[in-house]
């Protein structure tokens, strides 16, 4: 056996509950302002919400609507309520009490983010990696994949029958890809290990809790060549009782969940989060740029797997860096440093060009929200601007130019 394990939660965690928040004030204020600059952090602890951050935006919003906010964020997660579990259990929108602690942006870094000739410099130095790899149809790792497959099933079961199940979910999908070579080509062989845990009515036995969550995993589409249902080891609710939960039960802090937000472990990831910030934070749009570049050199046959680094210097705005890595699974003709090169002379990396790519300073109903990449997931998802394959032609003009 070669054994490797990704691990995703549910937009009901506390975490996520943090991230989502943050980024519905994104939303708000760039729907308002599309120059807002925004860098919040959001701590859930009990009943209270914390708001804390610099904030420069020409949007008008008082501390009502900050916490008007938090309450419609809290109920599209499912906490709305109305469900099978007492306020002791489980949090009601109506027992949450906001606090808001926003600062301005310091002029000493908008100085270097919004420049004179219409370029944006870096909102802050750091690195950021994107990764993909040819395991499944939308090039993510298989692990965090299915385990994301899972986590979305019993979730909209959970937001459907409020009366059974709460918003609380984790998912774990261990692979078995037999040795280290199919590893590192890409080729798992099963799924060795399931493990969910999802809150239920106090009035469910655990055996009727289990068999629930059995005919979820059964139902959820996984793939018949990795799942045998009769030879995968399944943990449901592994501790037994699982009521109480939410942030009444856990506290949530935005940015804690880097790596259930990207690649489940398989790439190494960036020094900041996503969540809470504006485009101008490389921290997120470099992320998507990367993960938009990584795809595109495996969807186009150049390698089996793809990591991409990017870095920045604050107030910059060209990339510090570039780096390319296939993890020796380039094809023929093909090698790390033509693909490096190409990407840094076809492509200008710029916070600005960024932006403008993946209407980073636009999010709507109609494209996407920031709060919903929050919930489901800063990549991977096929409907974010920055997954779909609009560049393969491009990309395939590297080998005519050889």
């Amino acid at each position: 056996m070669y054994l490797f394990t990704s691990e995703v939660v549910s937009p009901g965690h506390p975490d996520k509950c943090a991230d989502i928040i943050a980024d519905s004030i994104v939303d708000k204020l760039l729907i308002a302002d599309s120059k807002s600059r925004i860098a919040s952090e959001v701590f859930v602890a009990g009943k209270h919400v914390i708001i804390g951050g610099e904030v420069t935006t020409k949007a008008k919003l008082s501390d009502k609507d900050y916490e008007t906010i938090v309450k419609d964020a809290l109920i599209s997660i499912g906490y709305d309520g109305k469900s099978g579990f007492t306020r002791e259990q489980c949090l009601s929108p109506d027992d949450v009490k906001v606090q808001v602690l926003l600062n301005r942006q310091s002029p000493d870094i908008n100085q270097g983010v919004d420049q004179a000739d219409g370029e944006i410099g870096a909102g802050d130095q750091g690195i950021m990696f994107g990764y993909a790899c040819s395991e499944t149809a939308d090039y993510m790792p298989a692990a965090i994949t299915y385990a994301r497959l899972l986590c979305d099933k019993v979730y909209h079961y959970a937001l459907a029958h409020s009366q059974k199940l709460g918003v609380d979910i984790k998912t774990q999908v261990t692979l078995d890809y037999g040795n280290k070579e199919n590893f590192e080509n890409c080729k798992p062989l099963s799924i060795h290990t399931i493990v969910i845990s999802a809150p239920s009515n106090e009035h469910m036995s655990l055996e009727e809790v289990r068999a629930l969550l059995q005919g979820l995993i059964d139902d959820a589409g996984l793939p018949t060549e990795l799942y045998h249902p009769s030879n995968t080891i399944v943990h449901l609710n592994p501790t037994g009782r699982y009521v109480s939960h939410s942030p009444l039960h856990d506290s949530g802090l935005t940015g804690r969940k880097l790596i259930v937000d990207s690649f489940g472990g398989y790439a190494p990831i960036g020094g900041g989060a996503q969540s809470s910030k504006d485009y101008t934070k490389v921290d997120r749009s470099g992320l998507y740029a990367a993960r938009w570049i990584a795809k595109h050199i495996v969807a186009s046959g150049f390698a089996k797997k793809c990591n991409v680094q990017l870095s920045y210097a604050i107030g910059v705005a060209k990339p510090t860096s570039v780096t390319v890595d296939t993890y020796g699974t380039a094809s023929e003709g093909v090698d790390d440093n033509m693909l490096s090169e190409f990407v840094s002379a076809h492509f200008a990396l710029t916070p600005n060009w960024i932006t403008k790519k993946f209407g980073l300073d636009k999010p709507s109903a109609d494209t996407f929200l920031y709060a919903d990449v929050a919930g489901r997931g800063q990549v991977g998802q096929s409907d974010y601007p920055w997954e779909k394959l609009d560049a393969m032609d491009e990309f395939r003009s590297l080998l005519s130019t050889k």
